[in-house]
């Protein structure tokens, strides 16, 4: 599979043959668009499917991650991610469940529940989540929830399709509070983390405009998913896979 990308102005489109340079994937009646900032996308539940399957992120039910991360003030914690087999319903699309639990010295401070959905041409799209933050044992807010279509918030991609280098492309939009943006910087790196060592490794360049001087580098490993994340700037840290579980 040859993907070209072709940026026309503001607007990235990727072109995706199969077998022969002539051959292309559609959109409907557009070519295959990355959403971009905050500029409206329609989505077709039609065009999305049940399994997440693609190769950097597959999303079988009870596939479970476990990483360990560090903060820049030194301070640790354990994030679990656990792909559910319940779905919900977003703009039409039966969303997978995703549980991401966070602990602090065996606490939670952080629950969150992510919907995540595959169209058939391979992307995986994030269409919100549904964040309570803890202290103490108790709930204290829901900063950073939202869903797609409700108060303008709109879906983002997480994994094109047939990633390359030099795709752009928001990673979910929520005016003022969730605005995340994504860069594929690479396709071959090697990562060494406790759960084992990778090669052909994608990574992302992820900021936000909400916070220009963060700077987060993502690595995701085929057949396994995110393996990596490297805050570079704006307040650093490491998370990194410890353990994998496939569903």
């Amino acid at each position: 599979m040859r993907i070209r990308l072709v940026l026309l102005g503001a607007l990235s489109v990727v072109l995706v043959g199969c077998g022969g340079s002539d051959d292309q994937t559609q959109r409907g009646s557009r070519l295959y668009e990355l959403p971009q900032a905050g500029e409206p996308f329609a989505l077709d539940a039609a065009d999305f499917v049940r399994t997440i399957d693609n190769s950097y992120w597959p999303m079988a039910p009870g596939s479970r991650w476990v990483y360990h991360e560090v903060e820049s003030d030194g301070a640790t914690k354990r994030v679990e991610v656990t792909v559910t087999d319940r779905t919900r319903t977003i703009l039409g699309i039966p969303a997978t469940v995703v549980h991401d639990r966070v602990t602090e010295d065996g606490e939670v401070v952080e629950d969150t529940l992510d919907w995540y959905a595959q169209d058939k041409w391979g992307g995986v799209w994030y269409l919100g989540e549904d964040t309570t933050e803890y202290e103490n044992g108790r709930a204290v807010g829901k900063a950073g929830s939202w869903e797609a279509g409700i108060d303008g918030a709109q879906a983002g991609l997480v994994i094109p399709p047939s990633p390359a280098v030099g795709m752009a492309y928001r990673q979910e939009h929520y005016a003022g509070q969730a605005e995340d943006r994504g860069e594929i910087l690479s396709l071959d790196e090697q990562v060494d983390v406790p759960a084992g060592s990778f090669d052909g490794v994608l990574m992302t360049k992820d900021t936000t405009p909400l916070e220009p001087e963060v700077l987060e580098h993502k690595f995701y490993a085929k057949g396994v998913g995110p393996i990596l994340a490297l805050g570079l700037s704006g307040g650093g840290g490491r998370e990194e896979l410890v353990r994998f579980t496939r569903g």
